[in-house]
């Protein structure tokens, strides 16, 4: 734990800042979730850790898609990585249509068949 005294939120944010906004998603998601944001640490040095093995644009992209896809965990994001899906364009996100009133039907029942 001494190894861990010398680590704050801010020096992981600062490292994921400097890959990309995907990242920095990716981290405040992981510090943010946890009761204390000490125990996202070890998730968050993984997670960066990526970047050694896979390049940064990867890294980013990965964490990109991971967000959009509302899966921002470690194993996501390694998933992403090696099955390279990273490297695929993100899918476009549909909006919901707009709820509009119901038709009037012979068997739309009203409000005052219930009271």
């Amino acid at each position: 734990h001494q190894a861990h005294q010398n680590w704050s939120p801010g020096r992981f944010l600062n490292w994921a800042n400097d890959i990309g906004p995907g990242t920095l998603g990716v981290v405040q998601k992981q510090l943010k979730d946890r009761p204390h944001p000490e125990h996202g640490y070890r998730a968050c040095l993984g997670l960066l850790n990526l970047s050694r093995r896979y390049s940064r644009d990867r890294l980013e992209q990965a964490c990109a898609r991971a967000l959009a896809i509302h899966s921002a965990s470690y194993q996501s994001i390694t998933s992403i990585l090696k099955q390279g899906l990273d490297q695929l364009p993100l899918p476009l996100v549909e909006e919901p249509p707009e709820l509009t009133e119901l038709p009037v039907h012979t068997n739309v029942r009203g409000p005052h068949y219930y009271h």
